[in-house]
């Protein structure tokens, strides 16, 4: 009797295992799409085409194109660099994953991608894969696949291009080429408000783009970003939008557009801006 207890929950035990590499191996293949819950989805991005994200997703996105932007690398590398981190990560900040790897791109510090803590930094993650990319020779002729394995070396080198379509409608919004096109939903407790609001986001629009013309409003609840042009407005507008919720984003304004928190979408204004200008408003403090 002890002996055919033994047997069964060994077996048991060997089910566990078998199901559990089943489900990873699933999860790989899929590339995050079992982590991207419709219920969960606050952002969406329309540019031809239609993408939902929840919002540390839009955010991950949105740093992503900006450093592939001031890397000064083409529109095709950051479709490439979205494709992958949709794949590796989900588009999510992942503190493990399969072995020693870490972060948005899954890239491993046995590898020689950084330390740990570097890999964690979105911004450190994405310029890492975009130096990968360019060491490609003839990467722009690529598939987006094609282009992505050749830096990654995934056991799944065809997976990655399932998400170029997604990702090429994230591109074309976040570069840009888009008005109005990234709107998301933020709630009703962001993660910070008033000075520290306004603080981190010049800091982030420094770091992501590197902009050091941001200037704070007297009242320490908002900022304004110069833009050289229409594009250039977008792309800082979407990025905007796309830090709402962790950054405390209440209104974003350029043009005669207006995105605010309590609709979550974009507007006509009366309110305008001077040309040349985005104009971000955050909480105030509670």
């Amino acid at each position: 009797m002890w002996v055919r207890t033994r047997a069964v929950v060994a077996g048991g035990v060997v089910l566990v295992v078998l199901a559990a590499v089943g489900i990873w191996i699933v999860v790989r293949q899929l590339g995050g799409e079992l982590r991207l819950p419709l219920a969960s989805r606050t952002c969406t991005v329309q540019a031809d085409g239609r993408v939902a994200l929840d919002p540390d997703q839009m955010a991950n996105a949105a740093t992503i194109a900006a450093i592939g932007i001031q890397r000064k690398m083409p529109e095709r590398a950051v479709v490439v660099a979205l494709a992958t981190a949709y794949q590796e990560s989900g588009l999510r900040n992942l503190a493990g994953g399969d072995r020693d790897s870490i972060g948005l791109f899954q890239q491993r510090p046995s590898q020689g991608w950084g330390t740990p803590e570097q890999i964690r930094d979105p911004r450190y993650a994405a310029g890492k894969f975009y130096s990968g990319l360019k060491k490609v020779r003839g990467w722009e002729q690529m598939r987006v696949t094609d282009a992505a394995q050749r830096v990654q070396r995934s056991a799944f080198p065809e997976a990655y291009q399932k998400w170029a379509d997604e990702s090429e409608v994230l591109t074309r919004a976040l570069v840009g080429h888009a008005t109005g096109a990234v709107a998301c939903t933020v709630g009703r407790d962001p993660a910070m408000r008033g000075e520290a609001a306004a603080s981190a986001l010049t800091r982030g629009l420094l770091l992501d783009w590197g902009l050091a013309g941001a200037s704070t409003a007297a009242d320490l609840t908002g900022l304004t970003v110069p833009a050289a042009d229409e594009r250039r407005g977008w792309r800082y507008a979407h990025w905007l939008v796309s830090h709402a919720q962790d950054h405390g984003v209440k209104r974003v304004r350029f043009g005669d557009l207006e995105w605010t928190a309590r609709d979550g979408t974009w507007n006509r204004t009366d309110e305008a801006p001077a040309a040349g200008q985005v104009v971000a408003e955050v909480f105030a403090e509670a």
